[in-house]
């Protein structure tokens, strides 16, 4: 399935935003991997940061273990809320890479449908940090049931350039019945859960807000960052001074740095830079109960995920955040294109909606450019949302608008309006009205993939963009 030196394809209690609280959970069976509904799957609660129970958790030898209270969410086990599950193994993932148009779909689904993922941190199975994933751990005191088994066989069998391909473990590509090119894809982040109790932040020579300045020295500086429980809040740890107690603490707020649709044409992407079609746009307002609207660029979206983060600062500054495991949860509805532009006008990009906030984007290489591309987006949105003048909008962004820098590290920037809906409350607006969902199963191979007569648009593997790259730099 895969086209050479490309990047090869691969795949309890929940976590509340709101209060990032533990509570400790039942000890009951393991489910077994596969589609459909798998308990409540607990979750990420933005309002209060609480851990939620989920009725399924993982068995306790699988469980919390010396680095934190989460429980090790091993493939297959613990909640699996979804209607699909797609697990991270070397047929349903890409590793540097991203999905073009003529690349095969790994699950087909229904708009509507909701899809568990286990995503895979890069961090600790890259080349600079020894491909092995169980001794980099081990190093760090992580015993070996606490390493993920899919982290080690995709570092094991998945092959990947370092030179020439970007670090991610990308899930997909996920085939939405019914979205066409011109339409709008709609995922909700519905659940984000901690796999592991740990994640590792990195900064890499030649990248980086600093490049040339840090790292010090010859080698590149990956920091081991344990999650630990303070008042009943998850966060991550660091010391003051290396080799020091971990006592500066930060709350964990999770999301996936990449969420995006296949490009058109033949050629896969590099992970690292975001675009149009989303891909690494390392947003961290993305967590549960926010949503992403991307432009469709080929039949059935072939949408995708992966680059994981416990925690992130805006800027992203030394080239990596907290990065760690997540099992998410997403649903992916189409809004057809007429639709689409009633609710928002003509969206180009990437667009983020919050409880409170619509979140327009703009990328460049340069970071002044991104800002005036989110600007642009900005004026747009207001305008062909409700109606607003070019230079009323304009005065509306200069007074009530914060634009905050996504991240600066992925050779393209990132910058990202932060729109209040509330203010326009008196002002007539429509909502996107999704695709009904198709009628019948969507075809599946015998083993539950979608084969080549399922749907339309499964091709061959596409090849990837030459793109120059210093190894294993990204965020």
């Amino acid at each position: 399935m895969s086209a050479a030196g490309t990047g090869t394809r691969n795949p309890g209690g929940g976590f509340d935003e709101l209060s990032h609280r533990v509570s400790a959970a039942p000890e009951v069976p393991e489910p077994v991997a596969g589609t459909g509904p798998q308990g409540s799957g607990g979750g990420f609660d933005e309002l209060s940061h609480r851990v939620s129970v989920a009725p399924e958790v993982p068995e306790p030898v699988e469980g919390t273990g010396p680095h934190g209270p989460v429980p090790i969410l091993q493939p297959g086990r613990g909640p699996i809320p979804g209607d699909h599950y797609l697990p991270a193994t070397p047929d349903t993932v890409l590793w540097g890479r991203l999905p073009c148009a003529t690349d095969a779909a790994v699950l087909a689904i229904s708009s509507g449908d909701s899809v568990t993922f286990d995503t895979v941190s890069h961090e600790g199975i890259l080349d600079d940090q020894g491909k092995d994933p169980e001794a980099y751990f081990a190093a760090q005191g992580v015993p070996r049931a606490e390493v993920l088994d899919d982290a080690i066989e995709i570092a094991a069998s998945v092959v990947r350039d370092p030179f020439a391909d970007g670090p991610h473990v990308v899930v997909g590509p996920v085939h939405v019945v019914g979205a066409h090119p011109g339409d709008l894809l709609k995922v909700t982040v519905e659940t984000l859960v901690p796999r592991v109790p740990y994640g590792v932040i990195s900064n890499r020579h030649g990248k980086g807000a600093l490049v040339g300045e840090l790292p010090r020295g010859e080698h590149n500086v990956s920091v081991f960052a344990a999650v630990a429980e303070r008042d009943g809040i998850l966060h991550g740890t660091l010391p003051v001074v290396e080799g020091g107690e971990p006592v500066v603490t930060f709350p964990l707020a999770p999301f996936l740095g990449t969420m995006g649709v296949a490009v058109a044409g033949s050629e896969r992407p590099h992970s690292v830079p975001p675009g149009a079609h989303g891909g690494n746009i390392d947003i961290n307002l993305l967590v549960e109960g926010t949503t992403l609207f991307l432009p469709v660029q080929v039949e059935g979206a072939l949408a995708y995920v992966g680059d994981p983060h416990f925690a992130q600062g805006d800027g992203e500054v030394a080239l990596t955040a907290l990065e760690a495991s997540l099992r998410a949860t997403l649903r992916f509805e189409v809004i057809p294109g007429d639709a689409a532009r009633a609710a928002f006008g003509e969206v180009t990009g990437p667009l983020v909606r919050t409880p409170d906030y619509l979140v327009p984007t703009g990328m460049d290489p340069d970071l002044d450019a991104a800002m005036r591309a989110c600007v642009r987006s900005s004026l747009a949105l207001l305008h062909g949302r409700w109606g607003m003048d070019e230079h009323l909008g304009y005065a509306y962004l200069s007074a009530a608008t914060d634009f905050d820098i996504s991240q600066v590290v992925d050779i393209v920037s990132g910058v990202h309006a932060r729109i209040r809906e509330a203010d326009f409350a008196a002002v007539p607006s429509v909502e996107p009205e999704a695709l009904a969902p198709s009628a019948g199963p969507v075809s599946t191979t015998p083993g539950g993939i979608p084969g080549a007569s399922g749907f339309p648009g499964h091709s061959t593997r596409g090849d990837a963009a030459p793109r120059p790259a210093s190894e294993d730099g990204a965020a």
